[in-house]
């Protein structure tokens, strides 16, 4: 499915009113919860329009920056950032939960808030440099999966300006090489000089997906199998067909009394759940 979320502006100023701390992205959280009967079921976690960053502090040479930020009902994330001389890292990501949200959890067996702790894989970012990621990425840790987009962060802004000099994440790398646009150079001139109208090229029809085996265990049994091919629908601006690959598609989940939940993730911005 595909969930609305909301966008956070963090804009921190030190004692001079000026910029020490910048952030702006989108997340949302991926929660297996157990419910009252015993079942697992996943439920998602969006920021919700109103959000607060209360905490939230610049740092300096001694301190870590830290960027908190709270919304819905009761929940939180926060993620603590260091420098050294020459560059500034992610360290600890605080995600708390709270299943009294039953908008959330509607019938989660555990009530009340839920603190998870994860170590934020992101390389170092030199200072002076805004770190910028458009494409998605997963960060998981026990039951949560944690899923940023459209991120723009810089830690120990200078001067009080955030740097134009971007860090791009590894998902915003291109994996092929651009296609060289045609010059006179490698352009070879047909020796025919009588033009004819060029046939008409038939629309190249959409490959069907390749199937995948996707399974989850239970201690050493098997509890969830799925053969499948999968492929996407996506209508919103214009029609978007999105296979969904095999080879690079991660199966998680668990298995519950009476149901059981598969989560397929392509690692680029597709997750799926069953």
């Amino acid at each position: 499915g595909f969930f609305q979320s909301y966008a956070v502006e963090v804009d921190i100023k030190d004692a001079s009113n000026a910029t020490c701390l910048y952030a702006d992205w989108m997340m949302r959280f991926l929660i297996t919860y157990e419910s009252n009967n015993g079942d697992y079921k996943t439920a998602t976690l969006n920021l919700s329009s109103s959000v607060t960053h209360n905490g939230s502090v610049c740092g300096n040479d001694t301190q870590a920056a830290l960027v908190a930020v709270q919304f819905g009902e009761g929940h939180s994330w926060s993620i603590n950032i260091t420098k050294n001389n020459e560059t500034y890292q992610g360290d600890i990501i605080t995600l708390t939960y709270n299943t009294n949200d039953t908008a959330v959890f509607p019938d989660a067996k555990r009530k009340g808030p839920v603190t998870v702790l994860m170590k934020d894989p992101l390389h170092p970012v030199q200072l002076n440099t805004v770190f910028v990621c458009h494409n998605s990425y997963f960060i998981e840790a026990e039951n949560i999966t944690q899923i940023f987009w459209n991120v723009t962060v810089q830690a120990f802004v200078q001067n009080g300006t955030v740097s134009k000099k971007e860090s791009r994440c590894p998902a915003d790398t291109p994996t092929s090489a651009p296609t060289v646009p045609p010059t006179i150079a490698n352009v070879t001139t047909p020796s025919i000089t009588t033009l004819s109208p060029a046939p008409t090229t038939p629309p190249k029809p959409v490959e069907n997906p390749d199937t995948g085996n996707y399974s989850l265990k239970s201690g050493n049994k098997t509890c969830f199998l799925a053969t499948v091919g999968l492929q996407l629908n996506v209508s919103q601006d214009k029609p978007l067909l999105i296979n969904i690959n095999p080879k690079t598609t991660i199966a998680d989940g668990a298995c519950g009394n009476t149901t059981a939940t598969l989560k397929l993730n392509d690692r680029n911005s597709t997750l799926i759940g069953f």
